[in-house]
């Protein structure tokens, strides 16, 4: 393997192998100095830990050899003063390691936070939110762990076990030889599970995820569920990924089962090895019995630091996976790829705010095309109104607009640049999409408005929720104070998306893309909001997506779309005068005679 990415075609990619370790490597070089200490401290108190059996062994021969109660005593406190250094020492060691492990976990929540944020809409879509939300909590927190505890444990482990070798080593090298030789059936084992590992914990992982996105869209659909009477479809759909996510963790379970059973019987061979061999040894006199006595228990205590790496290798190998889908939002490219224009400027910045689509294909996936060549030019300051038939392609356009989808064919450009070259944080400037979906994010109320603008001032929050109506907000007993959502104030619908139109407000861009931004108020408020909007943007351009035909009345032209093809275009009373689709659509509006709509030949 090249340690590349791995990518599944509709989900966020994966990091590879060489990747996840260059981000450990970094986030370990950003606290360099907590993490060497932690290490010095870990070595320390392994190297205090030898000293226990090596006096042992010299308390058996000195009471072998009739030496005096005095020297046993001052050997058994050497015993003593090495435990309690190790004690204190493997203490300051533990609390260092959680310092670094909780700056580290910080880091890579924020880092994780700014990667998404930094994603295309249309990435998180074709993603599913289920597996953005796994990654970023349970795989982030089990990332997060190995950081803080597996890693640091298994390094220190190691420096144990082969601090422990080499004292056996030093004491006889015949011994030495014998303790390696009886671990050769550990070596076996974990290598068996680690080439099956790394791929169980990711499937179990993507499992995860498919679990969470199924559950995710069933409680935010329960009506639109119950309503249609999916009931029985849905428990299907979320018993199959149960059983997946069942299957998947019986395959890392069968690995475990395995491993562990296969080590607890090695770790008696090299201590029975030693017995055996040291016993015939000192039979010949070859080794002292303090030296095979001390022998023996340095490889019974070997039992521990292996057992901790053999146990964390385990962990390991399910946080790797989980720091490797983590890691996988790094891989993915922060913008959609299409047709490349030349820039208007020489920075590529817009040179104004005109936007024309040219020639525009799009299709989602493999299915069949949704817009069909549509042309469309919107000038700077001008209310485009979008109507037609549902499927008509109006919404699919407005993802277009905002540089949410990229054309297949074709080009959408304002000001010369194309829509999707633009940065995110230009773009936000320029474009902003409002759709009938709104967001309250848990906090206050001023909270989910700065997010639009961080430096506005009490004032202009107040200003921006008059603006459109939100008349509501003085209402609240804690006013900008007031916390919202579970356990808090709940908005209703129309109350929420007032909230995500005074974003609009604050956001102040170039290009407002309203998609039935008004749908869930009701007709009085709604057209109360939009007329509060339409003095608040004068001035700039507005696209406006919506079923009500008054919001078409008002605009200074409309734009007809009917199977992915703009069919008609031009002022209110011009269209209406001309007798096309959308004359059918205003006068059955009006609930007046429907007369058949006049022929492309009759105009």
């Amino acid at each position: 393997m090249d340690g590349g990415p791995e990518a599944i075609p509709g989900h966020l990619p994966i990091a590879g192998p060489r990747q996840v370790r260059r981000a450990a490597w970094a986030l370990i070089r950003r606290d360099a100095r907590t993490f060497t200490a932690m290490i010095v401290f870990n070595a320390l108190a392994a190297a205090a830990g030898l000293v226990g059996p090596w006096l042992l062994g010299r308390i058996v021969n000195t009471v072998k050899d009739g030496g005096s109660v005095e020297a046993v005593d001052r050997l058994a406190l050497g015993i003593l003063v090495a435990a309690l250094a190790q004690l204190l020492l493997a203490r300051h060691a533990r609390h260092l390691g959680h310092r670094f492990g909780e700056r580290t976990l910080a880091r890579i929540r924020e880092q994780f936070v700014d990667r998404a944020l930094a994603l295309p809409a249309s990435v998180v879509e074709r993603a599913g939110a289920g597996d953005l939300t796994a990654r970023g909590t349970s795989d982030v927190a089990t990332a997060g762990q190995t950081l803080r505890d597996t890693g640091p444990d298994v390094f220190v482990a190691a420096l144990q076990a082969l601090f422990i070798l080499g004292a056996v080593f030093l004491l006889d090298p015949l011994l030495g030889a014998c303790g390696v030789l009886g671990l050769i059936g550990i070596w076996f084992a974990t290598r068996w599970y680690l080439r099956r590992a790394r791929a169980a914990y990711l499937d179990q992982g993507e499992a995860h995820s498919a679990l969470a996105e199924v559950l995710a869209a069933t409680a935010s659909g329960a009506r639109t569920i119950e309503a249609f009477g999916l009931r029985e479809r849905r428990i299907a759909d979320s018993e199959k990924e149960i059983e997946r996510c069942v299957v998947s963790r019986e395959r890392t379970l069968f690995l475990r089962s395995v491993l562990f059973p296969s080590i607890d019987i090695s770790y008696v061979v090299p201590v029975a090895a030693v017995l055996l061999v040291g016993g015939t040894m000192h039979g010949h006199g070859a080794v002292s019995l303090g030296t095979v006595i001390a022998s023996a228990l340095y490889l019974r205590q070997l039992s521990q630091p292996l057992d901790t790496i053999l146990q964390r290798v385990e962990e390991l190998q399910s946080s790797g996976a989980s720091f490797a889908r983590v890691e996988g939002l790094a891989v993915e490219p922060t913008e959609p790829s299409g047709p490349a224009a030349p820039p208007a400027s020489a920075d590529g910045a817009p040179e104004d705010d005109r936007i024309d689509v040219c020639g525009v294909h799009f299709a989602y996936g493999d299915g069949a095309e949704v817009l069909r060549g549509v042309d469309l030019s919107v000038r700077p300051g001008e209310r485009l109104a979008i109507v037609g038939p549902s499927g008509a392609g109006k919404t699919t356009l407005s993802r277009l607009l905002a540089g949410v989808d990229a054309p297949a064919k074709g080009a959408v450009t304002v000001g010369g640049v194309p829509v999707i070259d633009l940065s995110p944080e230009r773009l936000r400037r320029q474009v902003v999409l409002v759709t009938q979906e709104h967001h309250v994010f848990l906090g206050t109320l001023r909270d989910n408005l700065v997010i639009a603008a961080e430096s506005a001032t009490d004032d202009e929050l107040l200003a921006a929720l008059k603006a459109v109506g939100a008349e509501w907000a003085a209402e609240l007993p804690g006013g900008l104070d007031s916390e919202l959502g579970s356990g808090a104030h709940r908005l209703t619908g129309a109350q929420a998306q007032q909230l995500a139109l005074a974003r609009v407000v604050l956001a102040d861009p170039h290009t407002l893309i309203l998609d039935e931004a008004t749908a869930l108020l009701d007709p009085t408020t709604a057209r109360h909001t939009e007329r509060a909007l339409a003095a608040v943007l004068r001035g700039r351009t507005v696209i406006a997506i919506a079923h009500r035909l008054q919001t078409a009345h008002d605009a200074d032209r409309v734009a007809v779309m009917e199977d992915g093809r703009v069919t008609e275009l031009g002022t209110h009373e011009d269209l209406v005068t001309s007798g096309g689709s959308y004359a059918a659509l205003w006068r059955s509006w009006h609930g007046e005679h429907l007369p058949a709509p006049r022929s492309r030949a009759d105009t």
